[in-house]
């Protein structure tokens, strides 16, 4: 049934393969904790047991509740096909979770990230490119793998691209993005229709753009971790900090609730809290 919900997450929710590893993890994890003691009919007691266990071992609130949510989209699924008769997930509830706010890069070090790779290879005009549609467009690395060249509208600057649950959005780039991809079709050899290809002309993998993006970071000496999620966030930052507003912010992400994107205020505020003690005469120090 596990291998059956990680397919329905692929082929019915689209979700990424990023996102399918982690709950495989995780089901995986609760599997072996029955396993340990012996379960074999679960009830509330068990998953209370289990949370139990991994507050024992000190998991972070935030990865609990990443753990939780897994089980509950399992168990859910399970009720759906009528595998279980009473869900034992129904009044478990997420742990609160830290709030952390969004890791994003300052303009200085966005800057030496697009400009490290060598543009006089092939391999270094495709990286260029992905970090800056990410960067421009702020899609997930999902969507990023996934676009096909028929996706391009390239007289309105815009792509048509495949979010969560199979819902369909357009995103746009500028002058900056366009000459990217101009370059980059110049020389792409490619296989498929997809994009973004690997050096034998197939389509790109999520992995493979994490490492490119890894790798890349350490050639540009920058301490952060960066990740394409990081370059998502810089996107709606900086679009907030230079005066868009938050639903279309949240509309080109893709967010479905306002909520979603609301912590990205806390970033903005932030930096009005920095402009105000800077700024004002009875606030310098």
């Amino acid at each position: 049934m596990v291998d059956k919900f990680l397919d329905y997450l692929k082929y019915e929710k689209n979700f990424s393969d990023h996102t399918i590893i982690n709950y495989k993890v995780d089901l995986e994890e609760f599997y072996k904790y029955l396993e340990g003691k012996n379960i074999k009919e679960i009830d509330i007691n068990d998953i209370r047991g289990y949370l139990k266990e991994l507050y024992d071992k000190k998991y972070s609130p935030s990865s609990i509740s990443r753990k939780v949510s897994s089980l509950k989209s399992y168990f859910k699924y399970l009720e759906a096909e009528n595998k279980i008769k009473e869900n034992p997930m129904a009044l478990i509830s997420n742990p609160k979770k830290e709030k952390k706010l969004p890791t994003f890069l300052n303009y200085n070090d966005l800057e030496k990230l697009l400009n490290t790779p060598d543009k006089e290879t092939e391999e270094g005009i495709r990286d260029s490119l992905i970090l800056e549609l990410l960067y421009s467009t702020g899609i997930r690395v999902s969507e990023l793998v996934n676009i096909e060249i028929k996706n391009i509208n390239f007289e309105e600057h815009k792509i048509l691209v495949l979010g969560k649950g199979n819902k369909e959005r357009y995103v746009y780039y500028g002058s900056k993005c366009t000459k990217q991809i101009e370059e980059y079709l110049k020389v792409r050899n490619a296989k498929t229709n997809y994009l973004l290809v690997n050096k034998h002309g197939n389509k790109l993998n999520e992995r493979t753009v994490r490492k490119i993006i890894e790798e890349t970071t350490k050639k540009a000496g920058l301490t952060i971790h960066v990740t394409p999620h990081t370059l998502r966030h810089t996107y709606a930052t900086h679009m907030l900090n230079e005066g868009a507003d938050l639903k279309s912010v949240g509309d080109l992400l893709g967010h479905e609730n306002l909520s979603t994107t609301q912590i990205y205020t806390h970033v903005s505020n932030e930096r009005l809290r920095n402009v105000y003690l800077n700024s004002h005469p009875r606030a310098k120090k």
